[in-house]
């Protein structure tokens, strides 16, 4: 809630926790459950991980790295980091060949090279095809930016070659670069993705709109051949009803490279469904379990390295719900947690270490209860409000200290 004119700005309770709820969920989507304090190198080439990049020690020009979270505190600390996010099957490199001869501070044992990494000008802070910074300061066009499944590039809404659909978070993008890279896709997407919005140029408006129109009538007339075409194609076989079609598809499906019957992919291509190959497809939730698994299909994926898709633990949603229960546990106190205040208390004694803790639960349960009262009310607290309940701690502490008030150990 903005104050009047004159008056000191104020927000509300509700405006506070809605706020850092959400920087607590994003700090749990980034970082997925990533050790801040053990480098990920031992785990060999983690599945999904937070990574960085430091500009410092690999600046352009040289060769691409990539960090974990843990080394971007304990290694680079003061370095000029590029945030990645987010990249699947990737081995720390910090403190290898790649850079120079610096050590990796928490595990120093590491070979020259990982072979495994894959890398991209991201890993020097550039982006998109557009081949930009994020932020770019020359950029004045507010625009998003979307994370392409497949490469783990960043691209910018308006340049994925189609207008970016609504409740866009709830769903995974792969660039067009990448579809035509695997052409199979583009059978899934006609049955399966959303319906694409292809971007217009205003200038061209209405030149687009009359070829819009004749490809539709042209598509209208290659369904309309297709289906006249099938039904003409069958032919009468030892007595019985046949299709070319079907015998070639199953002819395929018998050779090494063909698809094995009661394939998924080779009915929707049998269906004669297609869609324009052009920009970037949004494909919905849960769509990566419609794939095909046969045999065949499997081959298929692990020559186009695509294996990922088959996998729901690949997916952001995975990786950001396994952020999330990792806080919780934490949070309740379950084993590996790194509560801060804990992590300070192991540098003071037993007796200091009570009275702090008896302290600061004290101060927690009396501020909750203090700012309960404005929410349940609708008020707003201002900094005075926060002020006098300091002051107010500070008088309860003076007057138990006076009072000779002792605490007691277990």
């Amino acid at each position: 809630m903005a104050a009047n004119d004159g008056e000191e700005a104020t927000v509300s309770l509700v405006d506070v926790l809605e706020e850092d709820e959400e920087l607590e969920n994003e700090a749990s989507a980034v970082l997925g459950g990533s050790d801040s304090e053990k480098c990920s190198y031992p785990e060999g080439y983690v599945r999904r991980q937070a990574l960085y990049a430091c500009n410092t020690c690999t600046p352009k020009g040289g060769e691409p790295a990539g960090i974990c979270l843990a080394c971007s505190y304990k290694c680079h600390e003061g370095h000029d980091l590029f945030e990645l996010y987010t990249k699947r099957n990737f081995r720390c490199d910090c403190g290898n060949d790649k850079f120079g001869d610096m050590e990796c501070k928490l595990f120093a044992d590491k070979e020259k090279v990982n072979s495994g990494n894959k890398y991209s000008h991201n890993f020097f802070g550039l982006y998109c095809t557009c081949d930009r910074p994020y932020p770019d300061p020359e950029d004045e066009v507010s625009d998003e930016m979307i994370q392409c499944i497949v490469c783990e590039d960043w691209l910018h809404g308006r340049h994925l070659g189609c207008a970016v659909p609504d409740c866009v978070e709830l769903q995974e993008m792969i660039c067009e670069s990448c579809m035509n890279k695997t052409p199979l896709l583009w059978n899934y997407a006609a049955q399966i993705a959303v319906s694409p919005i292809i971007k217009v140029s205003p200038c061209k408006a209405e030149e687009d709109v009359k070829v819009e129109v004749e490809n539709e009538e042209e598509e209208k007339m290659v369904k309309n051949e297709n289906t006249k075409s099938a039904v003409d194609e069958k032919v009468q076989m030892n007595g019985t009803s046949g299709c070319k079609r079907k015998l070639q598809d199953e002819s395929e499906g018998s050779s090494g490279h063909g698809l094995c019957s009661g394939c998924r992919l080779r009915e929707m291509k049998a269906s004669g469904i297609s869609r324009k190959q052009q920009g970037a497809v949004f494909w919905p939730s849960a769509w990566r379990t419609k794939l095909c698994s046969c045999p065949d299909c499997k081959v298929l994926y692990a020559d186009a390295g695509l294996c990922f898709l088959t996998d729901e633990a690949d997916t952001v949603l995975a990786y950001e719900n396994k952020g999330k229960s990792t806080e919780q546990a934490e949070q309740a106190g379950g084993a590996g947690g790194r509560d801060p205040l804990m992590s300070a208390l192991n540098n003071l004694n037993r007796v200091q270490q009570l009275e702090i803790i008896h302290e600061y639960n004290d101060m927690k349960t009396e501020l909750k209860d203090y700012l309960q009262r404005f929410a349940a009310e609708g008020k707003v607290v201002t900094p005075e409000d926060i002020r006098q309940f300091f002051e107010q701690q500070q008088s309860r502490k003076r007057r138990r200290a006076n009072a000779g008030q002792p605490y007691y150990c277990s």
